[in-house]
């Protein structure tokens, strides 16, 4: 059994090595492109490619003093801004039915809710721009891009809020009936509270989906533009200096939005459990 030991060993740290090698490979070849961005948003070259000839943030500020680039940023936000508000009611009441009703093929149902995490954004856009403009003879405006995104962001927040609801204790709400709470304060006093942090979870993922989403937005934002149709627009004219900054702007804000729908639900779990920590000495 030792000499058996002895000779798996050297091949399981052999084994390791190699994996842990290619993952290393994997995720440099991931996350170079990004780093180089971000570099040459940094970079003193004024046509924003190499050679690198001095590190300077001056991008960034001529970024915030583009009139256009401010004009996409408040496009870009008050976009996002409803699609979050429209995302999270819709998906957190969507949510409810789908765990806890016994209606016939729920199973169907739940994946036909889904689907548009599945189906191509390109598909989207083209459907909902053909509805929009042929069947309603609607004009295409930041309202239409704002429908078109909520399409595609609104499962997200009811998967999380489903799976939420599926590990809620139902003890809980009858504890409260036998208490006297009628529905309207059970739904605020229990339910609520209990499935915040993944309603902000998923409130977070629309906002950031939102931010970066460019394919169905291109189809149904009419004349104005976002953040990401900007960059496009610009890209085909040169990558400039200008450019590099404004996306790695926007990776940042993508990245700290993620980061927060992660944190965020343990720090309201953690400040709930608080008080009753301190009742408790």
């Amino acid at each position: 059994m030792a000499r058996e030991a002895e000779i798996v060993s050297p091949r399981a740290g052999l084994t390791r090595a190699l994996l842990g090698g290619w993952a290393a490979l994997v995720y440099l070849f991931l996350f170079a492109p990004i780093a180089l961005l971000v570099a040459f948003s940094f970079n003193a070259n004024r046509y924003g490619t190499f050679p690198f000839t001095g590190w300077t943030g001056k991008w960034y500020g001529q970024v915030f003093s583009d009139y256009q680039i401010r004009d996409a940023l408040t496009t870009t936000l008050k976009v996002a801004a409803e699609v979050t508000v429209v995302s999270t009611l819709v998906g957190t009441a969507a949510a409810f039915p789908l765990v806890r009703s016994r209606i016939p093929f729920r199973t169907g149902i739940g994946i036909g809710m889904t689907l548009p995490i599945m189906t191509p954004r390109l598909l989207i856009g083209v459907s909902l721009l053909v509805l929009l403009t042929t069947v309603f003879k609607w004009q295409l405006s930041p309202q239409t891009a704002v429908i078109g995104q909520a399409v595609y962001t609104t499962p997200f927040v009811l998967l999380l809020v489903a799976a939420r609801l599926q590990g809620f204790d139902p003890a809980l709400e009858r504890a409260a009936s036998d208490l006297g709470a009628n529905t309207f304060r059970r739904l605020r006093y229990v339910v609520l509270p209990l499935i915040m942090p993944a309603v902000f979870a998923g409130a977070l993922f629309a906002f950031t989906l939102s931010l970066d989403e460019f394919i169905i937005t291109n189809f149904l934002i009419g004349a104005r533009n976002t953040l990401p149709i900007y960059i496009y627009t610009q890209v085909k004219f040169g990558i400039t200096p200008e450019v590099n900054a404004l996306a790695s702007l926007l990776l940042a804000a993508s990245l700290c939005l993620i980061a927060l729908a992660f944190v965020l639900p343990a720090a309201i779990r953690r400040a709930r459990r608080l008080p009753a920590a301190l009742r408790a000495r």
